[in-house]
């Protein structure tokens, strides 16, 4: 007699992949969830606002570093092992930063923690795919991925406001629980014969980058996020004086950050298929730049903060798409590197908000954040247009009848 947990791709249960979004949305929950609990990392453990926000940038830069790794060694194992057995890091950690005595056992901790994170996310996501017939893969993708704009919607303003009441380490355990929910769900709903992708080397997955239309598409991601993640990750001390240090006020506006997000993201993939994604990456950029250059206008109210996070969050988490758009376009063969590459630049980009924010609340305030955000926006835009000038320079060239390098055709961004 089969095993339910045997069944083929197509004949899985129907909460399959929806486990595997709650999963996504479990680990990086923990990726977001600290951002609100700064204040309280300060008092606990006596460290500065920015050596607090460092916890953010070493979660980010573990999984940068360590998912693209992690993922080349456990290639060849059962994608149910593999899920497991990241989701069973990611816990390892999480339980050991809610136990952590002091500063730097709590970083050591969150860079465990994040080696599961990095692991599961593309996992689950080509895990997904492979458990449904190829015209509802897509779907399965979309509906994986959606936990990570669920983690940063209701994650960390959950999260946050649970905090909030019972301290930075009672919301870890909280993230905790998730992930035991998660590893439940994954033993009892996730086949165990997963379809196994072909293993890639590490020089593969990296290959693209030779190409200077990838590099500057991934330069600009890296900037656009960049000035987004230094709000975010500092949202509580740029908002103070609104929320007088109250996390449920802070809760409020990652909560409203997160919502119009999901809507904002959603008219981006539809505004990209008609304009095309460099069209759509100006828009959001010049938004977001003009946002954080006025933030400092209406971050002592705590109305004109909420009415403020809506207006920047229809722009800021909307630029995924348009960039990933764009990456395709360049080479359509390595969709799946390239996308793989998108997801390790966004890590990248969260660790250096956390970097550059610390760095410039150590010298000017946080009243300097937004129009260091703002700059690095406008730099974003710049190296957006210099990738569409590479890309439709090798465009001529190929219209031209010149040689075509190796990693493939083309294509207008």
């Amino acid at each position: 007699m089969s095993d339910a947990n045997d069944a083929a791709p197509g004949q899985v249960s129907r909460f399959s992949v929806p486990l595997l979004g709650f999963g996504v949305f479990a680990v990086a929950t923990n990726e977001f969830v600290l951002a609100g609990m700064l204040p309280h990392l300060e008092e606990t453990l006596h460290v500065s606002t920015a050596a607090a926000g460092q916890v953010v940038t070493v979660y980010a830069l573990a999984c940068a570093l360590f998912g693209p790794i992690f993922a080349t060694v456990t290639a060849a194992w059962s994608r149910r092992v593999v899920l497991l057995t990241a989701a069973g890091v990611y816990l390892v950690g999480t339980v050991g930063a809610a136990v952590a005595p002091d500063y730097p056992l709590l970083l050591v901790a969150q860079a465990v923690a994040a080696g599961g994170t990095g692991l599961f996310v593309p996992v689950a996501a080509s895990s997904g795919a492979s458990l449904v017939p190829p015209e509802r893969r897509g779907r399965a993708i979309a509906t994986v991925l959606t936990g990570f704009t669920a983690a940063t919607a209701f994650g960390a303003p959950i999260g946050t406001a649970f905090g909030s009441r019972f301290g930075w380490r009672g919301t870890m355990w909280f993230v905790a629980g998730l992930a035991v929910l998660g590893i439940v769900g994954l033993v009892t709903l996730v086949p165990r014969t997963i379809p196994t992708p072909p293993a890639e080397s590490l020089r593969k997955r990296f290959l693209p980058l030779a190409d200077p239309r990838v590099l500057t598409t991934l330069g600009t991601t890296a900037l656009a996020f960049t000035s987004v993640y230094v709000l975010y990750t500092y949202i509580a001390d740029i908002f103070d004086g609104a929320t007088g240090g109250s996390g449920g006020k802070v809760a409020t506006l990652m909560f409203v950050l997160g919502v119009v997000s999901i809507v904002g993201s959603y008219l981006a993939g539809v505004v990209t298929d008609r304009i095309g994604g460099r069209g759509v990456m100006a828009i959001c950029l010049i938004w977001v730049a003009v946002c954080l250059a006025l933030v400092q206008l209406v971050s002592g109210s705590f109305p004109a903060s909420v009415g403020f996070i809506a207006v920047f969050a229809v722009a800021c988490f909307s630029m995924s798409a348009p960039q990933q758009h764009r990456l395709i376009g360049l080479n359509p063969p390595l969709a799946s590197v390239l996308i793989s590459l998108h997801a390790s630049i966004l890590y990248v980009a969260i660790a250096l908000a956390g970097a550059i924010g610390g760095a410039g609340l150590s010298v000017g305030g946080s009243a300097s954040l937004g129009y260091i955000g703002a700059a690095i926006a406008l730099l974003g835009l710049a190296l957006s247009e210099l990738a569409h000038r590479l890309t439709r320079r090798k465009t001529a060239a190929v219209a031209t009848g010149a040689p075509e390098p190796a990693e493939g055709a083309a294509a207008t961004s």
